[in-house]
């Protein structure tokens, strides 16, 4: 069934109340790139993290000098289709050093899982293998990697990257006008959505900001205060809010990074006399502004975009300075079963909770040994006829990768396969992005309690 082109969620938007679920596959989402990319977020807000500085990329993302593209690898199996029976060997580009490195390991930890399910079954009875290469955390790192993997070694399929811009920056340097399948695991900007031949497993930043129009509509306010980081993930996530809100924009105005005092943007937000207050920003900023709002007694119902939640944020302000304030996140859907049984098995091999990211990542790799073994043959221009195809909602919904194996292992054709990912429902629309699906937090007692989930 298509999709819509902006992920619109209206008001019969699916909100699953859901009292005390807990925060196992929450993230939050934030990124400005050193090249001028779209400006996402693969932030992790759900575990927390070092505010907006990208410091351990655990919650914002200013790419540092993190890495040159150096070849790091998980495997010795050398590209392409390995003749007849020597394993199927994909690439990865993936954040393993620099402002994101966090993340990396986390895509890390959920490909390797992926990998062990996909390999216990096979694929028409030969291993996938993915070579993986470092990024750094940067755009040109990036494009360096991905040069590596396609140009060098071959490889028809591509999983990569962490941030848009690095992902948009390997698809327009690398990807675009070849027959590589390239699939982002973590890349949340709007911008991604105008280049229909990058696929991403996240949710575009749109459904977020629809979803919050909603939610603050639904909460009977019809006035809002907005102010966003002055940047395009900022920009564009503010934009889409605006155009998804039916109701009076009071104040709307940018700010910049790392100030010491935001007393100026606050007093302006207070003087237009909203009573919501929408905050797209990162964690540093943020904490800095809730202390200010905190300290000048200013009362008024606040939000935010996934990019403001985490540890650094709780510590950093005081208790009762933001109770009730309610965030969207990109989540996985915690209650389904194929979730928590993932779940399970990270917790087992790793001693963590995993996030949403690392689920994103298990599910890329799914997706390709399944796009694998429905194509003709172990090419680019084969692999672009069913990488879509096998997650579609036409065909019989699976939630294991042996399920939607054995249907295609029996006769069935990609149009007989829904794959449901442990990160949520997949359906690729015509530009490339997934179904939308996020979580509503409100912080409750100084803490983040999950109290929803929506759904596009």
């Amino acid at each position: 069934m298509p999709r819509n082109t902006r992920d619109d969620i209206d008001r019969r938007t699916l909100l699953k109340l859901t009292g005390g679920v807990g925060l196992a596959g929450l993230a939050g989402c934030v990124n400005t790139t050193d090249d001028g990319g779209d400006g996402d977020g693969d932030g992790d807000g759900g575990d927390g993290g070092d505010g907006g500085d990208g410091s351990d990329g655990d919650g914002g993302d200013t790419p540092e000098d993190g890495g040159d593209g150096s070849d790091d690898t998980d495997t010795e199996t050398s590209s392409g289709d390995g003749g007849s029976d020597g394993p199927y060997t994909i690439g990865m580009v993936d954040s393993l050093t620099g402002s994101l490195s966090a993340f990396g390991e986390r895509n890390q930890r959920g490909k390797d899982l992926a990998l062990e399910t996909v390999n216990e079954v096979g694929i028409e009875g030969r291993d996938l293998a993915i070579t993986v290469e470092d990024s750094g955390s940067e755009n040109q790192g990036g494009i360096s990697a991905a040069q590596k993997l396609v140009n060098q070694d071959g490889v028809p399929f591509l999983i990569g990257s962490v941030g848009s811009g690095v992902s948009l920056a390997i698809y327009e340097s690398v990807v675009q006008d070849t027959d590589v399948v390239q699939l982002s695991q973590n890349s949340t900007g709007l911008g991604l959505t105008d280049f229909p031949g990058l696929l991403r497993m996240s949710p575009t930043g749109r459904t977020q900001s629809t979803a919050l129009a909603n939610i603050i509509a639904e909460d009977d306010y019809d006035t809002v205060a907005v102010t966003f980081v002055n940047n395009n993930y900022g920009q564009s996530l503010a934009d889409a809010f605006v155009e998804a809100w039916d109701g009076e924009v009071a104040y709307n105005q940018p700010h910049d990074q790392d100030q010491q005092s935001y007393s100026g943007v606050l007093s302006e937000m207070n003087s237009s006399a909203a009573d919501a207050w929408l905050f797209v920003t990162y964690q540093a900023e943020f904490a800095t502004m809730v202390n200010e709002i905190y300290s000048s007694g200013y009362e008024a119902q606040l939000y935010g975009a996934d990019s403001v939640s985490g540890d650094d944020v709780l510590s950093n302000t005081p208790e009762g300075s933001m109770e009730g304030m309610k965030i969207v996140v990109p989540s996985a859907p915690v209650e389904q079963d194929n979730y928590k049984e993932f779940a399970s098995r990270f917790e087992e091999e790793y001693g963590e909770s995993p996030t949403s990211w690392s689920a994103y990542a298990y599910d890329c790799v799914v997706n390709a040994a399944l796009a694998i073994q429905a194509a003709d043959e172990f090419t680019g221009a084969a692999l672009q006829e069913t990488v879509r195809e096998v997650s579609r909602p036409e065909g019989e919904a699976v939630t294991t990768y042996k399920a939607a194996h054995d249907i295609l292992a029996d006769g069935g054709s990609v149009d007989d396969v829904d794959y449901q990912g442990v990160s949520g429902p997949i359906d690729f629309d015509e530009n490339g992005d997934p179904v939308g699906f996020l979580q509503i937090l409100t912080v409750q007692d100084h803490d983040y309690a999950g109290t929803g989930f929506v759904e596009s």
